[in-house]
């Protein structure tokens, strides 16, 4: 700062009388609060004090550069009660750069604290900041603090989402409680104990902070697994019904030939809806609404221009139907190609659209590499995901769209 101890302390007064004078609450950040008073400890109060004095209304205690543990915070807070006596309204400011922001908030808490600062999803410089959809839930339902309302609680999920979105960026599946994994559940025992007991191993009802139970189906899941997603689909498969074991048979087989259902489930309903129908056709719905006759995609780059074309030839209902689009990749291209083959005997098609596209590497062959891709569809903020494998990137996309597509003709064209 280039002053004077003294000159701070008047500058913290003149700041904050000025503040005041103006009918301005202050609310008294206390930065680098933490490393100062381990420095010297006395100025670091003398700090606080003189903008308590000056008519701060509150006292927040930053740990400005993330350095500080939870076993610290304690004697530190308790000295600063001591000092400014128990009238004091006092705050804390946590940053995450040791990965426990939300514990020094928590401590704080315990000692006293009656303001946690925090931000959404923990969006802060460096490491980030506390993450109040973490704090919240937790002060709220574990704690019992009446600090936000059920209705707002049931919102953060989506709160949260909406701002990564804002952000331009993925979720983190793995964030609690909003995350799309905090109460995910995959292996058979695990989930059959779900079926009997959801607390086995979910700590609150994921419907409190707006999110759901999501049920895995993975190589280590059994029978449980298939009946809850029957369940979930609004399916009737019971356990003694020989469907299960073989839809489970079909998807184990799936997933040794690289796909995951994590995030896929519309392929996976229907699969599940296919053997249901005909038990011995796992691709009985892929062949129902349309089937391939062929596929040509060209990529041509003229100088800086890029142009993909895709020609494609389907039956529908006994018709050919020959087509050929463009797009801004071979995906695009495919894409646009078969929903406009489609639209003629399906319009309810034109409502669809891609939302997101991921592609992953299976198997570490270089460019010769198997894929997976995975593709999200958006049907008037409805969303679904459907996959695809293969060793050419453009089949795998191809077999990812086709099960877009089939799921949405699934819902609108059939009824149970």
């Amino acid at each position: 700062l280039e002053t004077s101890l003294k000159e701070n302390l008047n500058m913290i007064e003149d700041t904050i009388n000025f503040l005041k004078k103006n009918g301005i609450e202050v609310v008294y950040d206390a930065e680098h609060f933490f490393d100062g008073f381990k420095n010297n400890e006395q100025y670091a109060l003398q700090t606080i004090s003189c903008a308590l004095n000056a008519g701060a209304s509150w006292i927040v205690l930053c740990d400005t550069n993330g350095g500080l543990l939870p076993n610290e915070l304690g004697p530190i807070f308790d000295k600063v009660k001591d000092f400014l006596g128990t009238e004091a309204h006092l705050g804390i400011h946590a940053h995450n750069d040791s990965g426990v922001a939300n514990a020094i908030a928590l401590e704080a808490f315990h000692h006293g604290a009656k303001m946690i600062q925090g931000t959404i999803n923990g969006f802060g410089e460096r490491c980030g900041n506390t993450d109040l959809t973490t704090i919240l839930p937790i002060l709220k339902l574990k704690m019992g603090i009446d600090c936000i309302s059920t209705e707002d609680l049931e919102n953060i999920t989506e709160v949260s989402h909406f701002i990564y979105e804002m952000a331009n960026l993925s979720g983190n599946s793995n964030q609690p409680f909003v995350g799309k994994n905090a109460f995910s559940h995959k292996g058979g025992v695990h989930i059959s104990a779900m079926r009997k007991n959801v607390k086995t191993y979910e700590h609150i009802n994921p419907e409190l902070v707006g999110n759901s139970r999501n049920i895995k189906i993975s190589e280590l899941a059994g029978k449980s697994s298939i009946l809850h997603m029957s369940k979930k689909f609004g399916m009737h498969l019971t356990k003694e019904n020989p469907k299960v074991a073989e839809i489970l048979k079909v998807i184990k087989q799936k997933e040794k030939d690289g796909y995951v259902y994590e995030g896929a489930e519309g392929s996976l309903e229907i699969i599940m809806r296919s053997m249901d129908m005909n038990i011995q056709d796992p691709d009985y719905y892929r062949k129902k609404f349309f089937e391939l006759e062929g596929f040509r995609v060209i990529t041509e780059m003229h100088k800086t221009n890029l142009i993909s074309e895709a020609t494609i030839k389907v039956k529908v209902k006994g018709q050919e139907y020959h087509t050929a689009a463009d797009g801004n990749g071979p995906v695009n291209a495919l894409d646009n190609a078969l929903k406009k083959a489609l639209v003629h005997f399906y319009p309810s098609i034109k409502e669809i659209s891609l939302s997101d596209f991921k592609v992953r590497i299976i198997n570490k062959a270089g460019s010769a590499s198997k894929v997976r891709v995975l593709v999200e569809t958006n049907d008037n903020g409805k969303l679904w995901g459907t996959i695809g494998t293969h060793e050419n990137i453009i089949v795998a996309s191809w077999n990812a769209l086709v099960d877009s597509y089939i799921f949405k003709l699934l819902k609108r064209e059939t009824t149970w």
